[in-house]
C-alpha cells in the first residue's frame, strides 16, 4: 500500500483521478445533506433550463435535474463498488485456487470459467434483467457480480501459475509452510495489482452496464440512478423539445467517472511495470544532465565574455 501511495502521489493523473473519485463518494455519502428535497419531487415547472435556483435545470415532470445527479450518483456507485467486490472476490478466490493447486481443482474451474467467457456477458444480463422485469439496483448488482467473474479469474489463474514457480514460493514449500499462509502471504502480495485493476475494471463495467440495462427499460423506474435518468430523458423526447440538460448530466457524470477510474490505473501500472517506473526515473534523469548542461554552458559564456 505504502508503494501504491507514493506512485500516486508522483503521477498527477493518478492524483487527478483520485480526487475525481473522491468527490463522488462524498456526494454518495452526503446526498441527503447536499439537496433539500427527494428525487421525484416536483419543484419547479417542467423542462426549466437550468438557473440559479435550479443549477441543472428540471425535468419533464419539474423534478430537480442536481437532485437527481447527486442522488442517482449514490445508486450508481453503490451497484458499482458491491459488483465490482462480487467480481474480485469471485475472481481473485477461483483464479489462485485454479493457478496454485492445479490438477482436477484447475480443470474443473477452468471449465466453467471457458463457459462463461464463451457466453456474451450483455446479451445474457439482458436476458436476465428481462426475465426478472423491473430489477432494482440491488438485483443488477447480483447479476453483473455473479456473471462477469470470468476474466479476472483467468489472469489471476495466469500469473498465480507465474508465481508459483518462482524461489521463494518453492523455499516456503520445502520449508513447510501451510498452503493457505503461502497464498495469503506470499501470493496475495504480489497479486495486489492485478486485483486492483481488476477491481477498477469492474466497476467501471458494471456503472456503464446498469446504465444501459436502465436505458433500455429493465431497471426499476422508481429507482433514482444515471440509466433511470437517462431513460426518462428518452422517453420524454428531452433531445426534441430542446431539454439538453436532462440527458447531458447523467451522461457527463458516467464519462467522468469513466475518466477518473482509468487515470487510476496509471498508478496501478507503475508498480506492476518496472519499466514505466524506469522510464519515469530516466525521464527525470535526462533532465537534470540537461539542466547542468545548461548551466556549464552559461558559465563558459561568461567566461568567454
Amino acid at each position: 500500500m505504502s508503494a501504491i501511495w507514493k506512485v500516486v502521489k508522483r503521477n498527477k493523473k493518478a492524483c487527478s483521478g483520485v480526487f475525481i473519485l473522491i468527490v463522488y463518494v462524498m456526494i454518495a455519502l452526503f446526498a441527503n445533506a447536499i439537496t433539500d428535497h427527494k428525487p421525484s419531487k416536483r419543484v419547479a415547472r417542467p423542462h426549466q433550463e437550468p438557473s440559479i435556483e435550479h443549477i441543472m435545470g428540471t425535468t419533464r415532470m419539474g423534478r430537480d435535474v442536481f437532485t437527481q445527479f447527486v442522488h442517482g450518483t449514490r445508486t450508481s456507485l453503490a451497484v458499482g463498488f458491491s459488483a465490482g467486490f462480487i467480481i474480485v472476490i469471485l475472481g481473485t478466490i477461483l483464479g489462485i485456487s485454479a493457478g496454485y493447486f492445479g490438477g482436477k481443482v484447475d480443470e474443473v474451474i477452468n471449465f466453467f470459467t471457458n463457459i462463461a467467457l464463451v457466453i456474451p456477458q450483455l446479451p445474457l444480463l439482458l436476458v436476465l434483467a428481462a426475465f426478472l422485469g423491473q430489477s432494482s439496483p440491488t438485483t443488477i448488482a447480483l447479476i453483473i457480480g455473479f456473471t462477469s467473474w470470468a476474466w479476472g479469474a483467468r489472469v489471476t489463474r495466469a500469473q498465480t501459475m507465474a508465481l508459483r514457480e518462482k524461489e521463494y514460493i518453492q523455499s516456503a514449500v520445502l520449508m513447510g509452510e501451510s498452503r493457505w499462509r503461502i497464498i495469503l502471504v506470499e501470493l496475495m502480495p504480489n497479486l495486489a495489482s492485478i486485483i486492483g485493476a481488476n477491481f477498477i475494471g469492474s466497476v467501471l463495467y458494471t456503472v456503464i452496464t446498469q446504465a444501459t440495462i436502465e436505458f433500455l427499460g429493465l431497471g426499476d423506474p422508481l429507482a433514482t440512478s444515471w440509466g433511470t435518468m437517462l431513460y426518462n430523458a428518452q422517453t420524454t423526447s428531452a433531445m426534441h423539445v430542446g431539454a439538453w440538460w436532462e440527458l447531458l448530466v447523467p451522461a457527463v457524470a458516467i464519462a467522468v467517472l469513466g475518466m477518473a477510474l482509468a487515470l487510476m490505473n496509471f498508478a496501478l501500472d507503475e508498480v506492476s511495470n518496472p519499466k514505466l517506473r524506469t522510464f519515469s526515473g530516466l525521464r527525470i534523469f535526462n533532465r537534470r544532465i540537461a539542466a547542468i548542461e545548461y548551466e556549464k554552458s552559461l558559465k563558459l559564456s561568461e567566461r568567454a565574455a
